[in-house]
């Protein structure tokens, strides 16, 4: 065998997964698509124990067929404080038994309908009028061109059966399992997919590449290896959510070393389950994440405490919808109107971190805290939703004028806040528009954004210490400050329009820029709006 046929090799596997690659990434992105957001509605609301946690994380990674993807969500929902270190981590375990999924359909050698698939989700794309239809011809397209990659990857990865320098690698991970664990671990952290990598082994075991005994390190290694997934999606954000990545890595370590001092029997067992390497494989892979998952979900309290040890440090977050809001007030309105304005005092925090956190992000070029910034929005809306109807349920009893008028109040400074967080989410997507576009921004842009964000930010904090005091000396000082604020974006947009127009400034940065101006602006506006309340009502 000669440098040519090296490079065709290299060539046509590299091709495949290529094709495998791309078409797991469409089926994943037509699959979630076609769900909506209802895969985060459920991942939220449906991890109150392990079991269903479990069950949730399993389920979700089998519909995307990523559980790199489900992490990066849970950790984006630990950071946000809408599930616990517990809950979390019950997901991810879930998350690695519904990832085996993929191992299990490639490795039944139906890549004779790989064709069909691309034909008929081709078909459906460029013919269906309705979006939903157009995103399940983009799963089955996916699906055609993953099964058309694994058999480009397994005719391109034949030949390497015939090279001695490649079969004694390959006996090297069977006498020295560890060596095949970190070379899958490394390989797998490269690719950020433990379903290519599994794939690849799956291909190799086609043409009677690989053997079991050498497969098994490969592949326990690919568990190890896909959680830089969400140590990367971890990076900046809150202890818990540092503390998910972690109890990801450490549940897939610990896993890997109990099978690997039980090599001989695990191996037996896998033997029985079918009569070919490639089934023999596929199986391993979903048989080491259920046993795993298993023993893990049964000591999950221990293993949580291990992690908090492990990953030490007190961080309060975000806790699951409203802390304050109990029904069981409601006969009482005195109670039930202080127990909705600590609610509100709780979401002027949230907004006011929200929008400091969104214009560090428009500065610093930082897109790691996006995925905070969309749970704090969705937290906000949730909390709007939960105050209206607790005030709108509070005022069908006797109320006092007084009281009455509160309940008003109550409900408008609620939606001041939850547009604070809407306008804060424009500002992120600008900023995700700004880095993916490389805009450039000027020092003077930059610092003129800061300016006036320390005034909107002032009049947020003082717009709420003046409805939690009743202070209205305090409330008509952010309604004058109003002014200022207004008067200094019409000096800035001015000025800006003018360097637009002696092209000093590049036009698509300056149209970002006054966006941002403007939200900021209208922040302002709402701070005032719940001032202005204090002032009228109190």
């Amino acid at each position: 065998m000669d440098w040519r046929d090296f490079v065709q090799i290299a060539f046509i596997s590299v091709g495949g997964l290529g094709l495998f690659l791309f078409g797991i990434q469409m089926m994943a992105s037509g699959m979630q698509k076609a769900a909506g957001d209802k895969l985060r509605r459920i991942l939220e609301t449906l991890t109150q124990n392990p079991i269903t946690g479990l069950l949730t994380g399993m389920v979700i990674t089998m519909l995307i067929q990523s559980s790199g993807a489900t992490t990066v969500m849970v950790v984006g929902f630990a950071n946000a404080g809408l599930i616990s270190l517990s809950q979390a981590i019950s997901v991810i375990i879930g998350a690695n038994v519904g990832t085996t999924v993929t191992a299990q359909i490639i490795s039944f050698k139906i890549e004779m309908i790989a064709f069909p698939a691309i034909g008929i989700g081709s078909l459906i794309i460029f013919f269906s009028r309705r979006r939903q239809y157009r995103y399940l011809g983009e799963a089955l397209l996916g699906t055609g061109l993953l099964f058309l990659g694994i058999s480009t990857m397994s005719s391109g990865l034949g030949p390497l059966k015939d090279l001695p320098a490649f079969n004694s690698l390959l006996s090297q991970f069977s006498a020295f399992p560890l060596l095949g664990v970190l070379g899958g671990a490394f390989i797998t952290a490269i690719l950020q997919s433990s379903s290519a990598f599994t794939g690849m082994v799956i291909a190799l075991s086609m043409q009677g590449g690989i053997a079991l005994d050498q497969a098994l390190p490969l592949i326990l290694g690919s568990n190890i290896g896909t959680c830089v997934i969400a140590f990367i999606a971890s990076v900046g954000t809150n202890l818990t959510a540092r503390r998910t990545a972690m109890a990801h890595l450490l549940f897939n370590v610990i896993g890997v070393f109990l099978c690997l001092a039980a090599l001989q029997p695990f191996t037996a067992l896998v033997l029985e389950t079918g009569s070919s390497v490639t089934r023999q494989i596929a199986n391993a892979h979903t048989i080491f994440n259920v046993l795993n998952s298993a023993i893990f979900i049964l000591v999950l309290p221990y293993f949580t405490r291990l992690v908090s040890r492990i990953v030490p440090g007190k961080e309060i977050g975000l806790e699951i919808g409203p802390t304050y809001l109990d029904r069981r007030m409601l006969p009482t309105p005195a109670a039930a109107i202080g127990a909705a304005k600590k609610e509100l005092l709780r979401m002027a925090v949230i907004a006011r971190d929200m929008v400091g956190e969104v214009l560090s992000c428009f500065v610093q070029n930082d897109l790691k805290k996006v995925a905070n910034i969309e749970q704090m929005e969705e937290l906000l809306d949730g909390m709007e939703k939960a105050i209206t109807i607790f005030l709108s349920e509070l005022s069908q009893n006797p109320l006092t004028e007084a009281e009455s008028k509160m309940v008003g109040s109550f409900i408008s400074a609620a939606n001041d806040l939850e547009r604070i967080g809407d306008h804060a989410h424009n500002i992120m997507q600008l900023a995700e528009t700004k880095v993916e576009d490389r805009l450039p921004f000027s020092e003077q842009a930059l610092e003129e954004l800061s300016l006036l964000y320390d005034q909107v930010g002032a009049a947020m904090k003082q717009a709420a210490e003046a409805l939690e005091t009743e202070n209205k000396q305090l409330a008509r000082m952010v309604i004058v400050g109003d002014d200022e604020v207004d008067l200094m974006e019409k000096v800035l947009r001015k000025a800006h329009i003018e360097r637009i127009n002696t092209k000093k400034c590049f036009p698509p940065a300056g149209v970002i820029y006054l966006d941002v101006l403007s939200n900021l602006e209208r922040i302002g506006d709402h701070a005032t709006n719940i001032a202005q309340l204090v002032v009228e009502e109190f």
